[in-house]
C-alpha cells in the first residue's frame, strides 16, 4: 500500500511546484503590467501640466499671456483679452486640450452654462 501511495504523493508535489511558479509568473506579469500603466499615466499626467503652462507661448497663440489668470481646474485660464494694453475686448474661459481629447462633464456643463449666458458678476463685501 505504501508504494501506491507514493507516485500519488510525487505527482501531487510536482504538480502543487508547477502550480506555484505559475501563479508567481502570473503576479510577476500582472505587477509589471500594473507598474507600466502606472508610469504611462503619471508621465501623460506631467506632460498634461507641461503643456497647458506652454500653450500660451507657443507660436499663434491668440491671447497675451498678461491678460491670462490660470485657474487649472475645470477651466484652465480665465483671459481678459486686452485688459493689459486698457482696452478689454472680452472675456474668456479658455480650456486647453491637446489631440482628440473631449470635455469632461464639468467642463461640458461650464461650456453650456456659459453658451446660455447664465454667467453673472457679483461683489462679496466682508465686513469685519
Amino acid at each position: 500500500m505504501p508504494n501506491d501511495i507514493q507516485p500519488l504523493i510525487i505527482w501531487a508535489i510536482v504538480w502543487l511546484i508547477v502550480w506555484f511558479i505559475v501563479a508567481k509568473l502570473t503576479v510577476h506579469s500582472a505587477v509589471k503590467s500594473a507598474r507600466s500603466t502606472s508610469v504611462k499615466q503619471a508621465r501623460n499626467v506631467i506632460l498634461w501640466d507641461v503643456n497647458e503652462k506652454l500653450a500660451p507661448a507657443l507660436p499663434g497663440f491668440p491671447y497675451d499671456f498678461k491678460d491670462m489668470v490660470f485657474i487649472g481646474k475645470w477651466i484652465d485660464y480665465l483671459v481678459f483679452d486686452g485688459l493689459a494694453s486698457g482696452h478689454l475686448r472680452k472675456i474668456v474661459l479658455l480650456e486647453i486640450k491637446s489631440w482628440q481629447s473631449l470635455l469632461n462633464r464639468n467642463e461640458s456643463m461650464i461650456k453650456n452654462t456659459v453658451w446660455q449666458w447664465l454667467v453673472s458678476y457679483e461683489v462679496f463685501r466682508v465686513h469685519v
